[in-house]
């Protein structure tokens, strides 16, 4: 099983993934404002920018299923719908293992695995039973 921490194996160099431009599974949500390299810690901080009011999301670094390095591009195995719907990413509470939880919970895998995306990566969403 993937930890939704960590990034998967494969996408290569992951420490320098600022100022890409993110894609969920139907369509571009913003850019990498921050991202965390730190062992069963990581994740990135996407600026949502018009789209959701100028809003920031943290997402499991568990979530990217593919980079293209050329395009400056990060692909995610979650909708639109599901970063819209996650918690807002709170600067100050940023290393607070509550604001984490709070953040994994909404992106557990395996309460929401088999749901849409890649089918054997992390899933995302409000609760979905189908």
């Amino acid at each position: 099983m993937t930890d939704v921490w960590t990034y998967r194996t494969g996408l290569g160099d992951t420490t320098d993934l600022e100022g890409f431009t993110v894609h969920a599974t139907d369509g571009d949500i913003g850019k990498i404002d921050e991202t965390s390299t730190e062992t069963s810690r990581q994740y990135l901080v996407v600026d949502t920018g018009f789209w959701i009011f100028g809003k920031k999301r943290m997402i499991p670094a568990g979530f990217i299923s593919d980079v293209d390095w050329d395009e400056k591009k990060v692909f995610l195995t979650c909708t639109k719908d599901d970063v819209k719907g996650a918690p807002d990413y709170d600067e100050e509470r940023k290393e607070d293992q509550s604001h984490r939880n709070e953040v994994g919970d909404y992106f557990d895998r395996s309460r929401y695995a088999g749901m849409h995306g890649d089918p054997v990566g992390p899933q995302a969403g409000p609760g979905r039973t189908d």
